[in-house]
C-alpha cells in the first residue's frame, strides 16, 4: 500500500451496494499471481491427452476464465450448474444438479474447476455424477478450500489458497447474486 492510501474497507466501493468490507481475504494482485502459478502446475500435470476443464457455474467463472488462458496446452470448457445454498450464507445440504455439460466426458482428462471447497457435499454429489461417465481421469481445481469438510470423498489436486472459515465474496463467489464482480476476496461486516 503506497503512503496515503486508505484501507479498502475505508474506501466507498460502489459494487458493495452499501455493505463494508470487514477485511481482504485475498488481493486482486495475489489471486492473479496465484492463478498464473496454476495454469503452470495444470499445463505440467497434463502432458497429453484431451483435457475439458469443466467449470462450475456460477462461482468459478471467472477464475476458470483467468485460469485457462493461463493453461498453455489445448484444451476444451464446458460448464455444469449445481445449486445447494439459494439465498442464505450456509450450504441447505441438498444438492441439485440445474446444467448438465453438453460435452462427451468418456476418456477424456477432465479437471472440474470449483470457486471454493467448504462443505464438500457439492463435490461428492458431483464426483460421483462424472465418475460414471468413464473419463479417463478426474481432478479438483479449487480457487478455495476451507479444510472444513469432514465428510469429503476426494481430495483437490490444485488449490489456490487455504481460506479462512468465513462467508467470502468476491472474484465470483456470492452472496445472493451480489459481489461476484468484486476483483478481490473478501468477507463483509
Amino acid at each position: 500500500m503506497t503512503s496515503g492510501a486508505k484501507p479498502l474497507a475505508s474506501i466507498a466501493d460502489p459494487r458493495l451496494s452499501g455493505r463494508a468490507v470487514k477485511r481482504v481475504a485475498f488481493s486482486q494482485a495475489e489471486i492473479a499471481h496465484r492463478v498464473t502459478e496454476l495454469g503452470r502446475e495444470i499445463t505440467n500435470a497434463y502432458p497429453d491427452g484431451e483435457l475439458l476443464v469443466l467449470g462450475l457455474l456460477k462461482g468459478s467463472f471467472i477464475f476458470l476464465s483467468d485460469l485457462v488462458r493461463e493453461i498453455t496446452r489445448p484444451l476444451q470448457v464446458d460448464f455444469l450448474v449445481a445449486s445447494s445454498y439459494g439465498d442464505g450464507m450456509v450450504s441447505s445440504g441438498t444438492v441439485r444438479l440445474v446444467y448438465d455439460p453438453e460435452t462427451e466426458l468418456a476418456g477424456k482428462d477432465i479437471l472440474l474447476v470449483e470457486d471454493i471447497i467448504d462443505s464438500g457435499r457439492t463435490l461428492n454429489r458431483l464426483m460421483t455424477i462424472l465418475k460414471e461417465r468413464k473419463p479417463r481421469s478426474l481432478e479438483i481445481c479449487a480457487l478455495l478450500h476451507k479444510r472444513i469438510a469432514d465428510g469429503l470423498k476426494f481430495d483437490a489436486r490444485f488449490v489456490g489458497f487455504d481460506a479462512p472459515n468465513e462467508f467470502l465474496v468476491g472474484y465470483g463467489l456470492d452472496h445472493a447474486e451480489n459481489f461476484r464482480h468484486l476483483p478481490y476476496i473478501a468477507s463483509l461486516q
